[in-house]
Formats: structure tokens, sequence, C-alpha cells
């Protein structure tokens, strides 16, 4: 299953990802990528934090004609890079190129890294017959419940989002196809979590994708 879902699929490390699709290269976060990665047609980002928002990322990828969309915060902070900006909020929904986009919740509870308040998004994208929502940087929360996907990137790392546990329930309430874990092997969370998460989740198939 996950070769049918996952064609032009890859992930870039912490929640950083590249995916092809419609002849399109559409990149969220793109953070710390390595050199020779294609001009982006699309680039998504969550939030304004160093970890997802890289101007110099952006820079590299973007062309004149790129679409860029993010939260205000983050648009502010490529301000100078090449592109096309688009500032978006929780509830937002835009067409880019054929690609439906939707912007969704994403925050924290009990804890003060990500408030709900600072409007972060995650992204519902639907491309190629495909719908994928990457969560961004998110606790468990109830408007997952709401959500609708095939393709399910969930943080697993804890401190600044999901742990291990909380993802697996998280997984209970999407009901996707497939989960990738996410937003581990940098800053927090190791590869004995995503193989713990692989382990756990008992209502999709776990893709653990290889660094690119």
């Amino acid at each position: 299953m996950a070769a049918e879902l996952l064609p032009g699929f890859h992930w870039l490390g912490h929640a950083s990802f590249r995916i092809e699709a419609q002849g399109l290269v559409i990149y969220i976060d793109p953070w710390k990528t390595k050199p020779g990665q294609p001009k982006a047609d699309i680039i998504l980002i969550t939030h304004d934090h160093h970890d997802h928002c890289s101007p110099e990322d952006v820079a590299r990828l973007a062309r004149p004609d790129t679409l860029i969309v993010g939260t205000q915060a983050a648009i502010a902070k490529l301000e100078k890079e090449p592109g096309q900006k688009k500032v978006v909020a929780p509830g937002d929904s835009l067409t880019l190129r054929g690609v439906s986009i939707q912007a969704v919740a994403a925050y924290n509870v009990g804890k003060s890294f990500h408030p709900a308040s600072a409007r972060n998004v995650g992204y519902i994208i639907a491309v190629a017959g495909v719908r994928i929502y990457h969560a961004g940087d998110t606790d468990l929360i109830p408007e997952m419940s709401e959500y609708q996907a095939d393709i399910a990137l969930l943080p697993i790392g804890g401190t600044y989002t999901m742990n291990v546990e909380e993802a697996v329930a998280a997984v209970k309430r999407l009901r996707p196809r497939i989960v990738v874990p996410m937003h581990y092997g940098r800053i927090v969370g190791e590869m004995d979590d995503a193989h713990r998460f692989s382990q756990l989740v008992e209502d999709a198939e776990v893709a653990i994708l290889p660094e690119e």
C-alpha cells in the first residue's frame, strides 16, 4: 500500500518533505536540505520557528514564480526571499496550480512552545488523488477528529510536539491508510521512537521513510 500511495514522496529529515506529483515539486517546511534538490513550484511553511521556516532553504529552492504559503509570522521572515507569498491561518483553503490546500490548526496543549494564539498551521493537501495531512508542530488536539487524510505525517519526538503515545492516539482519530513519523532524529526524538511508534500503531500502515 505504501508504494501505491507514496510515489514521489521524500522525507528530508525532521518535518521537511518533498512531494513530486502532477508535474509539480512541493516542499513542506524545508530545513537543512541537501544540495541538488529540485526547484520548488510550491513551498508550504507551518510556522516561523527556525527548524520549519528557513530563509536559507527557501532562497535555495525557490524561483521568482514559486508559490510560498505560510502563516503571517513565517511569511514576514521570508520577505526578502524569491517567490510569490500567500498568508494563511487555520481554516483557510486555497487551490494553487491544481493542488487543493487546507490550513488546519496546530498547537500545544498544556505547554507554551506553540500556543493556539500563534495561529500556526498544519496542512491537508489533495494532490494526485491523495489527501496528505502534515500536522506541523502540534499536540494531540480535538480538531484531528474532523480531518480526513489518506496519509498522515505526524510528529513523534515529544517536548515540542506529540510524543509516540500521543501520536498513536492521533492515528486513531485520523484513521489514515498510511502514517509517516516525523520530527525526530535531529532536535528531539530518536530512531528507536519511530520503531516503537510502528509497533504500537494498529489502525494504519506505518511507513518509516529514509532521510534523503
